[in-house]
């Protein structure tokens, strides 16, 4: 190990020793969301991932320290193999209580503009804060498809590592990449093939929209409700296993 890979892991220890979580806290978090690991590796993630980001709550919002806790719980699952680094330079994360009604336009080919309002539970932004709503975060699970969206906006920031949001992260060859597209691209006809036969799925109907949306909706299957996943697809499962969780 070099000098600064040492003096980065001091570092980085020295962090997670000065934010330790308190146990209650751990406990209640992990009860709120049983689908989390009670692992010591999640748990000092945790503790980086809160002593290198700042919660910004927005309309008199006050991100508590469970709050804050439920969303680096939930963040650094995607990452626990990656590492932090993975999500780029987005240090601020911006927090909502409800529904944010977000301004849209678009040109359309006849050079008329449209202009509407979205409705956002979350928003990540190549370089800028990440946006989540609490009500969002604070979700829980009624049954259907997996929803997220805590795992949904970081995995888009891991997808933006390649400069854009296509549903190809960051891989080490073009190799590994093509085939990493067709093999998400599969997923994603096979899933819309699913959908459009009115079969039941454990991924969201929003991963029709795009790859990318394809890819942060599965991935929210797969950590959430991974045997739901496999026994869907196991090949997207093997896929997403072997990036996020490689042996």
């Amino acid at each position: 190990m070099s000098w600064l890979a040492r003096w980065r892991a001091w570092r980085e220890q020295r962090l997670i020793d000065r934010h330790p979580i308190p146990d209650a806290l751990w406990r209640a978090t992990l009860a709120r969301y049983p689908f989390l690991p009670d692992t010591p590796r999640l748990r000092a993630m945790c503790s980086l991932f809160l002593a290198t980001r700042e919660f910004h709550g927005v309309g008199g919002l006050v991100v508590t320290d469970a709050m804050a806790l439920a969303v680096a719980a939930q963040a650094c699952l995607p990452v626990l193999h990656l590492g932090l680094g993975a999500y780029g330079p987005t240090r601020g994360i911006v927090m909502h209580a409800g529904e944010v009604m977000a301004p849209r336009e678009d040109v359309d080919e006849h050079g008329v503009v449209h202009q509407w309002e979205e409705p956002l539970a979350g928003e990540a932004m190549p370089g800028g804060p990440l946006m989540l709503t609490w009500d969002a975060v604070d979700w829980q699970d009624d049954g259907g498809p997996v929803f997220n969206v805590v795992i949904h906006e970081f995995v888009h920031l891991i997808d933006l590592g390649n400069g854009e949001s296509d549903g190809l992260p960051p891989l080490p060859s073009a190799e590994a990449s093509r085939a990493w597209l067709e093999g998400l691209s599969a997923a994603w006809d096979r899933f819309a093939d699913r959908i459009a036969h009115r079969e039941s799925s454990c991924i969201d109907t929003y991963g029709t929209e795009a790859l990318d949306e394809f890819f942060a909706v599965a991935s929210e299957a797969f950590f959430v409700d991974p045997d739901a996943l496999r026994a869907e697809d196991p090949a997207l499962h093997r896929q997403l296993a072997g990036y996020f969780q490689p042996a």
